[in-house]
């Protein structure tokens, strides 16, 4: 009897156990991208970017496994974003201007987690570093703090009883908070809201869109020859940019949290030179970019990654040996 008793209270403390035991932040990031997914919910977030605040509305709405995201701002200058699957669309309202692009390598516009978060292990470390209330909601804090000099600080504030993002930061080396992503409400709906029709809202609306010829980043004019740990190439374009018709290749790289463009764009034809970034270190923010000659065309890498990200990425750019 005495032995019963004793295999009883063991598997009970070891239930209990099993119950108390503290989710890690890995863990934590991946119920975040799930919820993220399913999840019905809207809110007031306020943006902190490029030195600039702004409120907005946001609603994220999820029908037969299609998402939509939207984003109304609640000042000058009126604009709505709506993001459904990787296409984009901008629509301000006072100019009743429209922009399309695509995104294929976006998948928010609060927080961007990869979903396998195994794959950084080399680049990052994951940790939970307390509790917090973000918009009267308790939250866990995830701190995820770069092994190298190439990448910024973050932490992402998740609500513990429904694992939404409820609040991001972007920091230098210093701690100095450089972007921040914070809602100020929230609201998660049993019911889904109605989706906004993207093509009814539009009809009738001189549009401009970014419509581009996806190809291999082997057809590129450009390689990179080296790259900071983690970082792939991810999405490869060419199209015009500006107001002119010459085309652009823009070469997209990420290590999963950051990322980097790397833009080439030929001086031959421009007749706006008063369009290209001077050459050099240029800082807004988060975003450091590096402009430099090639030849006759125009390098500019650009990204929400320290001065030494770019500079190491831009000094290793070549231009592609043309065919014979």
């Amino acid at each position: 009897m005495a032995q019963l008793l004793f295999v009883f209270l063991y598997a009970l403390t070891g239930a209990l156990f099993a119950a108390e035991t503290p989710l890690t932040a890995k863990q934590i990031l991946q119920k975040m991208v799930t919820a993220m997914e399913v999840s019905n919910y809207q809110g007031t977030v306020v943006f902190l970017k490029n030195d600039r605040l702004e409120a907005m509305k946001y609603f994220h709405t999820v029908d037969k496994d299609r998402e939509q995201e939207r984003l109304v701002s609640l000042n000058s200058p009126q604009r709505e974003i709506i993001r459904n699957s990787d296409e984009i669309t901008c629509l301000f309202k006072l100019t009743q201007q429209v922009i399309v692009d695509h995104r294929p390598y976006e998948h928010s516009f609060i927080v961007d987690v990869p979903k396998n978060l195994d794959d950084l292990d080399a680049s990052y470390q994951f940790e939970v570093v307390g509790e917090e209330d973000v918009a009267m909601l308790p939250s866990y804090v995830v701190a995820i703090q770069p092994k190298d000099e190439f990448r910024y600080i973050r932490k992402i504030w998740i609500a513990k009883e429904q694992f939404l993002p409820m609040k991001a930061e972007v920091y230098d080396f210093a701690g100095t908070v450089l972007e921040q992503v914070v809602f100020t409400e929230m609201q998660v709906n049993k019911q889904p809201p109605s989706k906004v029709n993207v093509s009814a809202k539009l009809s009738g609306l001189p549009s401009q869109t970014g419509a581009e010829v996806v190809d291999s980043s082997s057809q590129a004019s450009f390689e990179v020859t080296a790259l900071p740990q983690g970082f792939k190439q991810i999405f490869f374009s060419r199209k015009p940019l500006h107001k002119s018709d010459q085309p652009v290749d823009h070469l997209l790289l990420s290590d999963g949290f950051a990322s980097v463009s790397v833009y080439l764009e030929s001086k031959k034809a421009d007749t706006t030179p008063e369009s290209h970034m001077p050459e050099g270190i240029h800082s807004v923010g988060a975003i450091n970019s590096m402009s430099r000659t090639l030849a006759d065309s125009q390098l500019t890498v650009l990204g929400e990654v320290p001065v030494s990200t770019v500079k190491f990425i831009a000094e290793g750019v070549k231009l592609r040996n043309p065919a014979p």
